[in-house]
């Protein structure tokens, strides 16, 4: 599997993580995980073809939002909470309180 680039905190952008929290589907993965439980992805929406949902991890991974961990053939999401409220203080509470 290949190295999945993670930006660093200071390198979020406030135009990227917006735009890969404006998809329903993304927020809908979002908001199951702040949780704050590491999960594996193929548990969250498991409706969708695999093409669509790559595209959808990897708009969250490359904005930030979202840090995947590969174990095997599987990838294990988490939310990057901490450094999305280091960098956005309140963004994600604000994003996760809105009804859908």
């Amino acid at each position: 599997m290949a190295v999945l680039h993670h930006p660093d905190t200071d390198q979020l952008d406030l135009v990227h993580v917006l735009a890969a929290l404006g998809h329903p589907v993304r927020l809908a993965v979002v908001r199951a995980l702040a949780t704050g439980e590491e999960t594996y992805c193929g548990e969250l929406v498991p409706d969708l073809p695999r093409s669509s949902l790559t595209h959808h991890w990897r708009a969250l991974r490359e904005s930030g939002v979202i840090r995947q961990r590969p174990e095997g053939r599987r990838l294990y999401l988490t939310l990057r909470r901490a450094d999305l409220d280091a960098r956005f203080p309140g963004l994600l509470d604000l994003v996760l309180a809105q009804p859908d």
